[in-house]
Formats: C-alpha cells, structure tokens, sequence
C-alpha cells in the first residue's frame, strides 16, 4: 500500500515538468492509473516511455505497486 500523494511525489521528483493524473482504480492504494504528460517523452516510443516511469516507480513496483495502468505523452 502507498499513498496517491507519495506516488505523485515519485513521478514529479522524475518527471519535474510533468503534469500528472492519477486514480486509485480499487481504492485499496496499490492498483493505480495515471496518465503523465511530459517533455522527457519527447522522441521516444510509447514502451520506451512507459520503461521511464517504471524505472522511476522502481521499489514501489517490487511491492506496495501491484498494478499500475499507464497512459504517456508528450505536451501539445
């Protein structure tokens, strides 16, 4: 289990220009979508893309993640 802010928190630390939604889909705080909008995305396909947030949610998906539905993009 971790806190939505905490996630956030992680994701922003990364991803500093990101603008970052993101949704505890069963409400037990460890299945979690989030749609992030940033310039680092920029060039890169979309599982490139995703392996950067996975990479930034690193120990949080050894365990308090246990699922965690992306939608990646750039700005405009």
């Amino acid at each position: 289990m971790i806190e939505p802010d905490k996630v956030k928190s992680i994701l922003k630390e990364a991803f500093p220009d990101a603008i970052i939604e993101l949704e505890d889909l069963t409400g037990t705080k460890d299945h979690y979508q989030a749609e992030i909008i940033s310039t680092a995305f920029a060039g890169k396909s979309p599982v490139e893309q995703h392996q950067l947030v996975y990479a930034a949610l690193a120990e949080e998906m050894k365990g308090p993640i246990h699922a965690l539905a992306l939608k990646t993009k750039t700005p405009g």
